[in-house]
């Protein structure tokens, strides 16, 4: 079975996800495509170069980063029309955290076709370490430097009903994780690190015992923080269900004090109506 594509890559961008430590885990669909193109368009030219020479590539390198001007993505976008692009990040899947964005944007309103090539991920990777619930989870790039901004970002982020994903540096883990601690109290938090490497490893448990942790194992490397939903709050007992349906009494009807409680406590209607009818002898 041949691993070469059957035909010559049309003029557009190409979005190639390149492996986050593991170079094992490029594609081969990733490598036809880099093989293939006319330019590729790199967060830094000395990280993506080593990639190739380990892929025996040679290719045309262009620096694209956050600080690319205008004209230097419409230069870009110029070249897309008649040759084949590709776009990557240093490591990763291209946008995620990192430079694109605005070259896809505009490249799509500019009307030049558009392909991007699924492969690693390190937010992914990590999800899938950490035995924090997946069936819903929001990436949230990396958290401010700042304390404030720091406590903004987790106190907006508070109530999602889902996994939080954040990109971290080791220097800032301490900080992250205590304003976790104090931002979000009793959720289950996971630090993953080192990513398809050889060290690679993925500690649960709370905010605090992280910190304790790392606190004396200093990590190395980039980071992936998880911090898991919020915790489901216990159902009120019989004498509390009571309580409310009492005080909702010396106001409403027992219809309407059952379905004042009901969406309070997310207890079933018809069970407090009934029980509402008992509180007042009926």
């Amino acid at each position: 079975m041949t691993t070469r594509m059957d035909q010559a890559l049309g003029p557009g961008l190409y979005i190639v996800a390149t492996p986050i430590g593991n170079l094992g885990d490029i594609t081969l669909r990733a490598i036809e495509t880099l093989r293939g193109v006319s330019v590729i368009a790199c967060e830094d030219t000395r990280v993506t170069g080593k990639l190739l020479k380990h892929l025996g590539i040679k290719a045309r390198l262009i620096r694209h980063d956050d600080h690319a001007s205008e004209v230097d993505r419409q230069r870009l976008i110029e070249t897309m029309r008649t040759e084949p692009v590709a776009l990557v990040s240093d490591a990763g899947t291209p946008l995620i955290s990192d430079p694109g964005f605005r070259l896809v944007r505009e490249a799509r309103a500019a009307g030049v076709a558009i392909t991007s090539l699924p492969g690693p991920s390190a937010a992914v990777v990590a999800l899938t370490l950490s035995g924090l619930p997946s069936d819903r989870f929001l990436f949230a790039g990396f958290l401010p430097n700042k304390a404030k901004a720091r406590a903004d970002v987790l106190a907006e982020l508070a109530s999602v009903p889902a996994t939080l994903v954040f990109y971290e540096t080791a220097p800032r883990l301490d900080d992250a994780l205590a304003a976790i601690g104090e931002a979000l109290p009793g959720r289950e938090v996971a630090v993953a690190r080192e990513l398809t490497k050889r060290f690679e490893e993925c500690r649960a448990g709370s905010a605090a015992e992280l910190a304790e942790y790392y606190a004396a194992h200093p990590p190395k490397g980039e980071i992936v923080l998880l911090v898991g939903p919020p915790l489901e709050a216990a159902a009120p007992d019989e004498a509390d269900v009571d309580t409310l349906l009492l005080a909702a009494l010396a106001d409403f009807k027992p219809s309407q004090a059952a379905a004042s409680v009901a969406r309070e406590t997310g207890l079933d209607r018809k069970a407090l109506y009934a029980r509402a009818l008992e509180l007042r002898g009926q």
